[in-house]
């Protein structure tokens, strides 16, 4: 085991990481290179090897222990994972004929930044061929949120917590112990900044500014990949101030779906997959919802309000949306509930004035109380919309609700119970 090249990995660079984790890492550590250290080393521990059983047809990855860019040869021995190995796993997962999901199982404090954003956009972008859900259990903090937030479907265990999505960095300076120690270290170095972060020095004020702006930087990354997959605004993901979250808290927060075992998501997760896959067309290929009336109609005038998406009226559902109940027909509990979850979604959608992004919202595997909160975000960033529908513009021909994009999609989704 490299020590120095530990050290390089630790010291004066941006880490998405818990503090606590941090402490325990570097304890044992610095003991070893000499540096000062905290009275008790815990020893590092090491990620769970054996995976837990799963369903036919569901892959599960193991996502354990510190995470790093490359694990160099230090690996399961030193409670590291590599985010190349994992992202090996996802590989190997996608190009398996009889893998139909995966299921990542997260138990991790974080680790490195350099990586961790390309990994949770391959995941992302796997969950459009294959759906990807994860599981923390019973950690996933910081780095390993990161990850896990990329998936379609987050869950925790009761006792897991999730979060910390912050970043942060360490300068160790050793030069009192240099002196105590009869040591002297002169840098002869070309270059202003050559000799930026040397543990034999102080920090200077202009190294300290420049590792702070680094950390900013990764930071506004962090948020803006959170909020982009959670369905947040970035307002609502640095409010959390990097604060661990645990169980119903993580959910209240928005950063996760359900509390729930992992036997329990393998048995949800088996079930959905079990049921119909939902064909939709692209955002860009779903027909608006038409805004004008038949010609008998009557003139009206409708604005719409932020509590139309959380109680909507009888008479405001759409009519593409109230056909949907005529082209059902018996389908399994896990199915019906996938379906009914999809036709409250489009319904939020077309009440919103949005009905394009109902595809983007099913095919991230969102549920219709994040598709609410993404809504009401983006309408509470816009000014009140008022329509006003005359007699007038009901001459134009309209298009039968049945036979939109969105309504063949649901009929194949029934003709395939």
């Amino acid at each position: 085991m490299s020590l120095p090249y530990l050290a390089s990995r630790l010291y004066g660079t941006p880490l998405l990481i818990t503090r606590s984790k941090l402490d325990v890492i570097l304890a044992v550590l610095g003991s070893r290179l000499g540096w000062p250290s905290a009275e008790a080393q815990p020893a590092l521990p090491v990620p769970r090897t054996a995976a837990s059983p799963t369903a036919p047809g569901i892959a599960l990855i193991p996502i354990h222990g510190t995470l790093v860019r490359r694990s160099m040869g230090l690996e399961a021995a030193s409670g590291l994972t590599s985010y190349a190995e994992i992202g090996a796993r996802l590989d190997a997962a996608l190009a398996d004929p009889e893998v139909k999901g995966i299921l990542l199982d997260i138990d991790s404090p974080g680790g490195e930044a350099g990586g961790v954003f390309e990994l949770a956009q391959r995941i992302r972008t796997a969950s459009r061929s294959k759906p990807v859900w994860a599981h923390a259990n019973d950690a996933a903090y910081s780095a390993a949120y990161a990850i896990a937030a990329a998936a379609s479907r987050l869950t925790l265990s009761q006792t897991a917590g999730i979060g910390s999505i912050g970043v942060i960095a360490l300068h160790v300076d050793q030069s009192a112990k240099d002196l105590q120690d009869g040591l002297a270290y002169r840098a002869v170095y070309a270059g202003h900044h050559k000799n930026d972060f040397s543990p034999h020095q102080p920090l200077t004020p202009e190294a300290a500014s420049a590792l702070q702006t680094e950390v900013d930087r990764l930071y506004a990354i962090f948020v803006g990949s959170v909020a982009q997959m959670r369905g947040l605004s970035q307002d609502a993901v640095r409010a959390t101030e990097a604060r661990l979250l645990f169980g119903h808290g993580g959910v209240d927060a928005g950063l996760a779906d359900a509390v729930l075992s992992l036997e329990d998501v393998q048995a949800e997760f088996a079930a959905r997959l079990a049921g119909p896959t939902v064909l939709l067309p692209s955002p860009a290929a779903v027909t608006p919802r038409p805004t004008s009336p038949s010609p008998s109609s009557s003139p009206t005038e409708h604005t719409m309000h932020s509590n139309d998406l959380m109680n909507p009226p009888a008479d405001a559902v759409p009519p593409a949306t109230a056909a949907l109940s005529s082209v059902a027909a018996p389908v399994p509990a896990a199915a019906a509930a996938y379906r009914n979850e999809a036709h409250a979604i489009a319904e939020l959608c077309l009440i919103a004035g949005a009905p394009e992004r109902t595809a983007e919202f099913l095919g991230a595997g969102m549920t219709q109380d994040q598709v609410r909160r993404v809504l009401l975000d983006a309408r509470a960033s816009q000014p009140e919309i008022s329509s006003r529908i005359t007699a007038g513009a009901g001459t134009s021909a309209v298009a039968a609700p049945e036979s939109s994009p969105l309504m063949s999609a649901v009929k194949k989704l029934i003709s395939r119970s």
